[in-house]
């Protein structure tokens, strides 16, 4: 448990106050390991890494089982408790701190959506958890604390790339990387939603969800963004004019693709070419 006094530093420290640990642990095969909290103060992310558990809200129930990430955002009311036959291994930790709502959304967590992710039994991230709760062996210096609110989020960062890992893993029948090279072999294409979703065998509905899903983006938006990365890329390696970068990205009127650009770069192509080369 991180002290209330170091609590008080790092809540206001400007290299921690953005997202900082306040207790962190390791429970193994935790035999009656239980908690009732109507409502706690900070977020709780809890790594299964053997056996199972039980987890309530007042609106949905689940098992965690060896595997699995759940969180459990600041302000939420909840309920667990170890199986009795497999008592749960988990490593837990609370964070709290200014950023700490977009750190959840970076991985994934969305209100109202069930807060559990399989992603398997990954020793890094394991070691990540093990590096972090060094801290409590370093007293209580406030560089260390400083190190391990940096630590946690690098942890943070790590579990969102591992959580669209899964995904990945778990959408086996939609090929990401031959939908993202299939754009980029047709960047001077006008492709539409139809001619991707074909692609990918899937309806238009059932294609943007996944890609949306798995990237962030939309699928029309993300092609619109390689487009201007390679219309900065013709910007800054040839000599082709304004026209003729338009016309190689399949854009048939140059002021239409000058305004995307400028939407997107925040700046006209000839401003951003004026910018890289000077």
């Amino acid at each position: 448990m991180t002290p209330a006094f170091m609590m008080e530093k790092l809540a206001v420290h400007p290299l921690t106050r953005e997202c900082y640990p306040t207790a962190m642990g390791f429970y193994p095969a935790a035999r009656d390991h239980r908690m009732l909290r109507a409502r706690h103060d900070d977020n709780l992310l809890i790594y299964c890494v053997g056996g199972r558990g039980h987890v309530k809200t007042d609106v949905w129930a689940t098992a965690v089982t060896e595997g699995d990430m759940l969180l459990l955002p600041q302000g939420m009311g909840h309920e667990y408790a170890a199986d009795d036959d497999e008592p749960w291994t988990i490593y837990w930790l609370h964070y709290k701190g200014s950023a700490s709502a977009v750190f959840n959304q970076y991985m994934g967590y969305r209100e109202g959506a069930l807060p559990l992710t399989r992603v398997g039994l990954l020793p890094p991230l394991i070691g990540r958890f093990l590096e972090l709760m060094t801290v409590r062996r370093t007293g209580y210096s406030n560089r260390s604390f400083i190190n391990a609110a940096n630590q946690l989020r690098q942890l943070l960062t790590q579990i969102a790339m591992d959580v669209r890992s899964a995904q990945v893993r778990g959408q086996e029948s939609f090929d990401l990387e031959a939908v993202q090279s299939f754009m980029l072999e047709n960047i001077d294409q006008p492709l539409n939603l139809d001619t991707l979703a074909a692609t990918a065998r899937l309806s238009r509905f059932h294609f943007a969800t996944k890609y949306k899903a798995l990237t962030g983006y939309s699928p029309i938006k993300h092609f619109l963004n390689m487009k201007i990365e390679h219309a900065c890329h013709l910007l800054d390696t040839s000599d082709l004019s304004v026209q003729g970068v338009s016309a190689a990205l399949g854009y048939e009127d140059p002021l239409y693709f000058s305004r995307l650009f400028r939407k997107t770069v925040g700046m006209s192509p000839r401003a951003y070419r004026k910018s890289v080369r000077n």
